[in-house]
C-alpha cells in the first residue's frame, strides 16, 4: 500500500513498490499498448489489474539512483503510438524508494505491475522491469490555449490536457512567468500562453459571465513547471543563479519548454490539482520583464504608498499578542527576520525617493513601529531628515497605516485627522482601517497639500453574514464594505477634514480593489482622479497567477493638475518570496540581500510626483 505524502509540488509515493527483477521476460502476447492502459477517459479502464507494457524511457525521476535532480520515485515509458488521438501514449511507472533497476532516458523497457489512479494520474506500480535495448525518444508537440478545460476535484477549471498525460511533449509556444509563490519552497513555476495575465476586474467592470469566461480562458492557457524533487525548500532554487546574475521575475519567458507531462495536486494548504511539466532539459528563460533600479519620479515633491508587509516590532514567535484587542502576532519570528526585515524595508524606502511615505501593515502599537523605521532611515541618511506622525494606537486592529515625512522637505501643518464611522456611518472601521490624513506645507515654495493613507477591507474573509456576500463577479469578498467606506472617502476629503485651507488631497494605499472594481470606481463617481488611470495595464499585486493593481494614488480635482508623475515601482510583485526576509521552512539565509530592495514586500509601491503651485 502506498501513502500519499506532501512533499513537493506533487502528492507523492512514500511506501512499497512491488518486487522488482531484472530477469522477468513478459510472457507472449500478454502485453498491452500505454495508450490501451491509459484509455480514453480520465480513469484508466485496467485501474486496479495487473497489466505489461513495452516503450521507451522518456524522463527518468527514479528515487536513489545516479541522478539526484529528479526523485519522483519512478520513471516515464512512452510506448508506441495506438492510433487513439483521445488516448495518451505515455504513462508514469512507480518503482519506489529503493529501485532495484537504475534505467535512463532512452532504454527500452518491460514491465509488468498494478494500474492505479494517484491522485488523479494513472501509474503502473511496477511488480517486475527489465531492460532490454536503446531507441530514440522523441517529443510531442503541443499547444496552449488548449481547445477546452475541464473541471478538477477541487472545483476548479484547469486545461483539458489528458491525451498527452505522461507524454513526452515540447510546448511549441511562448510561456510567459504568472506566479512565483512556490518556487522557493517547491520548485514549481506557474506559466501561461499568451503574456502576463490579469485580474479580470482589473480591465473589465464586474459581471459573472465575464469573469467565468476569463477563469476559463486562464486555465485553458496555463500549466505548472516543476522541478521534479521530492524535497521541500531544496538546496538549490532553480532561476535564482547567483553567477549569472539572474533572478526570475513574473513577466518573464521562457520558449521551448520540454518534459514529461503530469497530473498532480500541487503542495501547500492550497496546493492545485492541474498539470505539471516535469523538464528533462534545463529551461531558459528570457529576462523580458527586467528589475528596475532606484526609483526616479518628476517632481518637486514626492510621495509613495508602501504596504510594508507586516512590519512589526514584536516578534511573532509564539503566543505573543499585538494590538489593543491582544491579536496574534504579524511579520518577524525572531530578532533575525526583524533585522533582515528592518534592513531590506529601509533600503527600499530611501531608495525610493519618496519625501512622504504612506505605510500600510504596521504594527498598531504606540509608535514603535514608525520610531523603528525612522531611526533606520536617519541612520543611513545624510542628516536626522526623518521623522513621523505621532498618532499612537489606532482604534483596535492588529495593524495601522502611517505617515513618515523628510522634514527638510515637508513640515506637518496641524493635527492627523481620521476617518471612521463617526465622521461617517458608510464607513465601517470594524472592516476597514480607519483614514489618516496629514496635511502637509512644502519647506520651499509655502505649498500646502494633505496626503490620506488607507487600507480597506481585504478579499480574503467572508462578511456574507453582513449581508456583503462574494457575488461571484472578480470582486471577491466584502466588497459593498469597501465600496462604502471609498463613497464615504471621496466625500470626506472634499470637506477639507484637515483644515489646511486648502483644496489639494492624495488619497493613496491598499484599497484592496483592483482598477475597474465598485470602490475605485465610487471614488472616481465621488470626485477623484485615479492617477493610474493613464497607466496602460497597472498592476502592484500578483494573486491566483493574475496581476492586478490593489494600490492606488488619487487626487483631488485640484490637485490632479500639479501631478507630475505617477509610476508603479514594480520591486516586489514580480519578484519570488523566496527572496524576503523570512526564514521558514530552514530557507537559505544566502538569498537574502538588505542592500536591494527587491521584494521588501508583496505590493509594489505607487510614488506621485508633485508641483504644487503655492
Amino acid at each position: 500500500m502506498r501513502i500519499p505524502v506532501l512533499i513537493t509540488g506533487l502528492f507523492l509515493a512514500a511506501g512499497c513498490g512491488g518486487e522488482e527483477s531484472a530477469g522477468t521476460v513478459l510472457p507472449a502476447g500478454s502485453d498491452l499498448r500505454v495508450g490501451d492502459v491509459q484509455g480514453s477517459g480520465d480513469t484508466s479502464p485496467y485501474a486496479g489489474t495487473d497489466v505489461s507494457i513495452r516503450g521507451v524511457v522518456s524522463g527518468d525521476f527514479q528515487y536513489g539512483d545516479s541522478d539526484q535532480r529528479r526523485n519522483l520515485g519512478g520513471f516515464y515509458v512512452l510506448g508506441e503510438p495506438d492510433g487513439n488521438a483521445a488516448s495518451s501514449d505515455g504513462i508514469f511507472v512507480f518503482d519506489g524508494t529503493n529501485p532495484s533497476v537504475d534505467v535512463d532516458v532512452g532504454d527500452t523497457v518491460e514491465v509488468t505491475g498494478t494500474v492505479q489512479e494517484f491522485f488523479g494520474e494513472t501509474q503502473i506500480e511496477a511488480s517486475a522491469l527489465r531492460v532490454t535495448g536503446s531507441a530514440e525518444v522523441a517529443a510531442t508537440p503541443i499547444n496552449l490555449p488548449t481547445a477546452a478545460s475541464v473541471e478538477n476535484s477541487d472545483g476548479r477549471r484547469v486545461a483539458d490536457l489528458e491525451r498527452y498525460e505522461g507524454m513526452l511533449v515540447e510546448v511549441t509556444v511562448t510561456l510567459t512567468v504568472t506566479l512565483l509563490r512556490y518556487l522557493g519552497r517547491f520548485g514549481e513555476v506557474t506559466l501561461a500562453e499568451g503574456g502576463r495575465q490579469y485580474q479580470f476586474t482589473n480591465g473589465h467592470r464586474p459581471d459573472a459571465d465575464g469573469y467565468r469566461a476569463h477563469r476559463e480562458a486562464l486555465a485553458r492557457r496555463s500549466i505548472i513547471l516543476d522541478d521534479g524533487l521530492r524535497e521541500q525548500n531544496p538546496g538549490t532554487i532553480h532561476y535564482l543563479e547567483s553567477d549569472t546574475g539572474y533572478s526570475i521575475r513574473v513577466g518573464d519567458t521562457l520558449s521551448g519548454l520540454t518534459g514529461n507531462l503530469r497530473y498532480s495536486r500541487g503542495a501547500g494548504s492550497d496546493g492545485v490539482e492541474t498539470w505539471r511539466l516535469m523538464p528533462t532539459a534545463r529551461p531558459e528563460f528570457v529576462a523580458t520583464n527586467p528589475r528596475p533600479g532606484a526609483a526616479s519620479i518628476a517632481g518637486d515633491v514626492r510621495v509613495g504608498a508602501f504596504n510594508v508587509l507586516n512590519f512589526f516590532t514584536t516578534l511573532d514567535a509564539g503566543g505573543n499578542t499585538c494590538g489593543p484587542e491582544n491579536s496574534s502576532c504579524r511579520g518577524a519570528d525572531s530578532i533575525a527576520e526583524y533585522e533582515r526585515q528592518l534592513a531590506k524595508t529601509t533600503t527600499a524606502l530611501l531608495s525610493s525617493g519618496a519625501d512622504v511615505l504612506g505605510l500600510t501593515e504596521l504594527e498598531n502599537n504606540a509608535n514603535a513601529s514608525l520610531q523603528a523605521l525612522v531611526d533606520a532611515l536617519n541612520a543611513r541618511a545624510a542628516a536626522a531628515e526623518f521623522a513621523y506622525v505621532d498618532t499612537g494606537v489606532i482604534y483596535n486592529d492588529v495593524i495601522k497605516a502611517g505617515l513618515i515625512y523628510r522634514n527638510t522637505v515637508v513640515t506637518p501643518v496641524g493635527p492627523f485627522t481620521l476617518l471612521d464611522s463617526s465622521i461617517d456611518p458608510r464607513f465601517n472601521e470594524d472592516r476597514n482601517r480607519p483614514a489618516l490624513a496629514q496635511a502637509f506645507e512644502v519647506n520651499a515654495t509655502g505649498a500646502r497639500f494633505s496626503v490620506v493613507v488607507n487600507h480597506l477591507k481585504s478579499k480574503g474573509s467572508s462578511c456574507e453574514s453582513e449581508g456583503d456576500p462574494n457575488l461571484g463577479d472578480g470582486q471577491g469578498n466584502c466588497n459593498l464594505a469597501r465600496t462604502n467606506a471609498a463613497a464615504a472617502l471621496a466625500d470626506w476629503v472634499q470637506t477639507d477634514p484637515t483644515g489646511s485651507g486648502d483644496a489639494d488631497y492624495l488619497v493613496i494605499g491598499d484599497m484592496n480593489a483592483y482598477h475597474l472594481e465598485d470602490p475605485i470606481e465610487a471614488m472616481r463617481e465621488g470626485g477623484l482622479v485615479n492617477l493610474l488611470d493613464g497607466t496602460e495595464a497597472p498592476y502592484s499585486f500578483v494573486f491566483d497567477s493574475q496581476s492586478g493593481a490593489l494600490d492606488h494614488a488619487l487626487a483631488t480635482a485640484s490637485l490632479a493638475g500639479q501631478v507630475a508623475e505617477t509610476i508603479e515601482w514594480h520591486i516586489n510583485a514580480d519578484e519570488p518570496p523566496a527572496l524576503d526576509y523570512n526564514l521558514d521552512f530552514d530557507r537559505d539565509p544566502s538569498l537574502f540581500d538588505g542592500t536591494t530592495p527587491y521584494r521588501f514586500s508583496d505590493h509594489d509601491p505607487v510614488l506621485v510626483g508633485l508641483d504644487l503651485v503655492p
